[in-house]
């Protein structure tokens, strides 16, 4: 027995154009391969179906046979006084067919076939019929902005949208090949939709991570729509966030179509904006890391000698047994600064030096220091 077209797409035998259109749109979005990647056989196949329903009961002629022939009629061929279906095959405004197709599925008579018959109908490549559909929204293929610093990997990329394409799909906004157009040049061009705005979000970091690079794994609540219901559902999902050594506030990382999935079949990007966590010791300025250090009285005149812990755990001496401290004096200490994350060099640390006078001195300390320096 053949397929039942109109139970495939979830449609009466009834269904004008616009149900039937309606009814692929829902049931191709639902079994797209992309959506089902962890039934990538079933969704495969599904799809297919899905695709053939339509490109038959959306065409006149294809239809026409169909109802009276079923599918195994519409593929051998009915007889020549029932009509040949024409030339025109190719869904209903694209001027005729494919690319490149020179006027869609065409049914010649030849001799032989069940009751005279044709030649039979082959149904087209489900992807090809997916852009077509879409296309004919005005959409052009959904690329996503490469703007930001830097963009997520890992998971489905994109949403799916009704008037944008499909992610992973080459631009559409120029449909070569489809007869008519617009302009006169041939192609089919109308403007994208506009893409939603992206979902942002901090993310703070510790310097001690923005030094020495870090991986974050974060789990970010979504809402997609349901392919049958169109109803959104609540999701998880990880991200992974490679943090390199060196980034900055500000940095951003984009996961495309990785936020909640909008009305219209678009999914929104999300972008995590760095942001750097305060620290007890250290402050960052640009590449270089800055710290203040307090000496008492004596220690600026006769010399101190303290250990740093770096932000990578290791001990750093810095002393002075030369010179005289004076409170606000500054010294540098080379390639003890912030990695830069395109460079891999290293900035300085600059140690900025407080002095602390004693608030009191007694009679006999006040007489040796003047022994001392008189």
């Amino acid at each position: 027995m053949g397929k039942d077209y109109y139970a495939i797409l979830g449609v009466s035998k009834n269904a004008d154009e616009n149900e039937i259109k309606k009814a692929y749109r829902k049931q191709a979005l639902k079994w797209h391969p992309d959506r089902n990647k962890d039934k990538a056989e079933l969704a495969k196949t599904k799809f297919q179906e899905v695709g053939e329903a339509f490109e038959v009961l959306s065409d006149k002629n294809k239809r026409a046979i169909y109802d009276q022939y079923g599918e195994e009629g519409l593929k051998a061929g009915p007889p020549p006084s029932e009509g040949p279906g024409g030339a025109g095959g190719g869904f209903p405004g694209f001027g005729g067919g494919f690319p490149g197709g020179g006027g869609g599925h065409t049914f010649t008579f030849t001799s032989g076939g069940p009751g005279g018959g044709f030649k039979s109908y082959h149904p087209s490549n489900a992807d090809d019929i997916f852009k077509h559909f879409f296309a004919s929204f005005g959409g052009g293929g959904m690329g996503m902005d490469d703007d930001d610093d830097f963009r997520g990997g890992g998971g489905m990329p994109g949403g799916f949208s009704a008037f944008g394409g499909m992610p992973g799909m080459s631009g559409m906004g120029g449909m070569g090949g489809m007869g008519g157009g617009r302009g006169g040049g041939g192609g089919f061009r109308q403007a994208q939709p506009q893409k939603p705005p992206a979902i942002k979000r901090p993310l703070p970091i510790s310097l001690e991570d923005l030094y020495t690079g870090t991986t974050k794994r974060l789990k970010v609540t979504r809402k997609l729509r349901d392919g049958a219901t169109g109803r959104p559902v609540t999701t998880d999902k990880i991200l992974t966030i490679n943090v390199k050594a060196g980034w900055k506030a500000g940095t951003k990382i984009r996961f495309p179509g990785e936020g909640d999935e909008l009305e219209n079949g678009q999914a929104q990007d999300i972008e995590f904006i760095v942001e750097e966590k305060p620290h007890p010791v250290f402050q960052r300025e640009g590449d270089n890391l800055r710290m203040n250090i307090t000496l008492s009285l004596v220690e600026a005149l006769t010399g101190f000698s303290r250990v740093i812990k770096t932000l990578d755990g290791r001990s750093l001496n810095v002393n002075n047994s030369n010179s005289i401290i004076h409170s606000g004096q500054e010294s540098r200490v080379s390639n003890e600064g912030m990695p830069n994350s395109k460079t891999g060099r290293k900035g300085d640390l600059i140690i900025k030096y407080t002095v602390n006078f004693p608030t009191s001195l007694t009679p006999a300390q006040k007489e040796g220091i003047k022994k001392v320096l008189g």
